[in-house]
C-alpha cells in the first residue's frame, strides 16, 4: 500500500549558544525517490554520510520496487531461489502485524490495486467493478506466509508491497545507525517519516510541522500545527497530495483492501506519533483507510499511539481529533 509522501516544514533555528557544543551536522540526499534531512549534534563533528548513503543502498537491494533485482521483486516474480535479508523479515513481520491488529485495513498485498488505480509506475487499468472484483481474489495478507525462510503464497500472481512503511523503516535504521555511534541529539527525516532523539543542547525539543491537508498546486502548505518531539516517531498520512479527478470523481492513492476502490471518509490527514517510525508509518496509512470513528475507537485500545486527525465535517469545515496528552506536544501553528 503505497502512501502520500509529506514533506514536513523542519523548523530548525538553532541558537547560536549551544553552551560548548559546536554547529550541528546536516546530511542531506535522495533514497528511495526522496529526499532526506539527518541533523545531529555531535561534539567530534563526525560526517557519517558515506555510511548512511551504504546502509539506505543496501536496503533499497532488500524492499525496492523500483529495483528488479532487490530481493522484494524476486518474491514478486517467484523466484524460488532468492535468500530473505533481515529487512525484508522484519517489514514481512510488521505487515503481517498491523494487517491482523486493523483487521485487514492495512495490507502488505495491495499492490496490484494501486498499480490498477493508477497509482505506481504502471499505467492506470479501466477500473470498472469486474475488473475490482478480478483482483480481489489474489489481494489478502491471509493469503501469505513466511515458513522456513521462503515466503510461501496461496496464489503465485500475490505480490508484496512494503511502501506504507518501508520508510518509516528506513528512519529507525539510520537512527539506529546514530545510535550506534554515540549520538543522543538527533533528528532524522525521510520523505516526511520522522524520528528524534533528545533534546537540542540549548534544551529546546525538536520541532516539526503538520500542514493544512490542502489542495496546492506548488504543494508548499501552510502550517495547521506545530509538534515539539522528543525519542519520539512522527508520520503524516493524507489523501490531498495524491489523487486524480476523473469524470467529476476524487479518487485517493489510499486503497482500501477488502472493497479494492480508494477509501472514501471524512478524514483528510492522520499524523500518529510512535516508539518507532516504522510503527507509525503502518498506523497513519491504516488510519486513513479505516477513517475517523474506526480510528478514534481502535485509539482508544492502543495507548502505545497517539493521533492527531484532521477531518471534514458535514459542512466541509476542518476539524481536528487528537489524544490525550497531545497538547503538551502539539500546539497551533498560528501560536508561533
Amino acid at each position: 500500500m503505497k502512501k502520500t509522501i509529506i514533506i514536513f516544514c523542519l523548523l530548525s533555528s538553532f541558537s547560536t549558544h549551544l553552551f560548548s557544543q559546536k554547529e550541528p551536522v546536516r546530511i542531506n540526499g535522495r533514497a528511495q525517490g526522496v529526499a532526506y534531512n539527518i541533523t545531529y549534534f555531535d561534539k567530534k563533528n563526525r560526517d557519517f554520510t558515506t555510511e548512511i548513503e551504504k546502509l539506505l543502498k543496501d536496503f533499497d537491494k532488500s524492499v525496492s520496487l523500483w529495483d528488479s533485482t532487490s530481493i522484494i521483486s524476486r518474491v514478486n516474480n517467484n523466484d524460488k531461489n532468492v535468500i530473505l535479508d533481515d529487512y525484508f523479515k522484519v517489514c514481512f513481520n510488521k505487515c503481517l502485524e498491523v494487517s491482523k491488529a486493523t483487521d485487514g485495513a492495512f495490507d502488505c498485498t495491495v499492490g496490484p490495486l494501486v498499480k490498477g488505480w493508477g497509482f505506481s509506475f504502471k499505467k492506470k487499468a479501466k477500473m470498472d467493478s469486474t475488473m475490482v472484483d478480478s483482483l480481489l481474489k489474489f489481494i489478502g495478507y491471509q493469503y501469505v506466509e513466511m515458513k522456513d525462510g521462503k515466503i510461501i503464497k496461496k496464489d503465485n500472481r500475490i505480490t508484496l508491497d512494503f511502501n506504507a512503511l518501508a520508510q518509516g523503516y528506513s528512519v529507525d535504521l539510520v537512527s539506529k545507525l546514530l545510535e550506534s555511534k554515540k549520538i543522543s541529539s538527533y533528528l532524522v527525516e525521510i520523505g516526511g517519516e520522522v524520528f528524534a532523539r533528545g533534546k537540542k543542547p540549548n534544551g529546546d525539543n525538536w520541532k516539526v510541522g503538520i500542514e493544512k491537508p490542502i489542495d496546492n498546486p506548488d504543494g508548499n502548505n501552510p502550517l495547521k500545527a506545530i509538534a515539539r518531539i522528543e525519542d519520539k516517531a512522527f508520520n503524516t498520512s493524507g489523501n490531498y497530495r495524491k489523487f486524480y479527478i476523473e469524470n467529476g470523481i476524487r479518487y485517493s492513492h489510499e486503497i482500501n483492501p477488502k472493497t479494492g476502490y480508494p477509501a472514501h471518509n471524512s478524514l483528510l490527514s492522520a499524523t500518529v506519533l510512535a516508539n518507532d517510525c516504522m510503527t507509525a508509518d503502518a498506523y497513519a496509512t491504516a488510519f486513513m483507510v479505516m477513517g475517523l470513528e474506526k480510528s478514534i475507537t481502535f485509539l482508544s485500545e492502543h495507548s502505545e499511539l497517539m493521533a492527531y486527525l484532521i477531518y471534514s465535517d458535514e459542512k466541509g469545515n476542518y476539524k481536528v481529533f487528537q489524544s490525550d496528552g497531545l497538547n503538551k506536544i502539539i500546539t497551533d501553528a498560528v501560536e508561533e
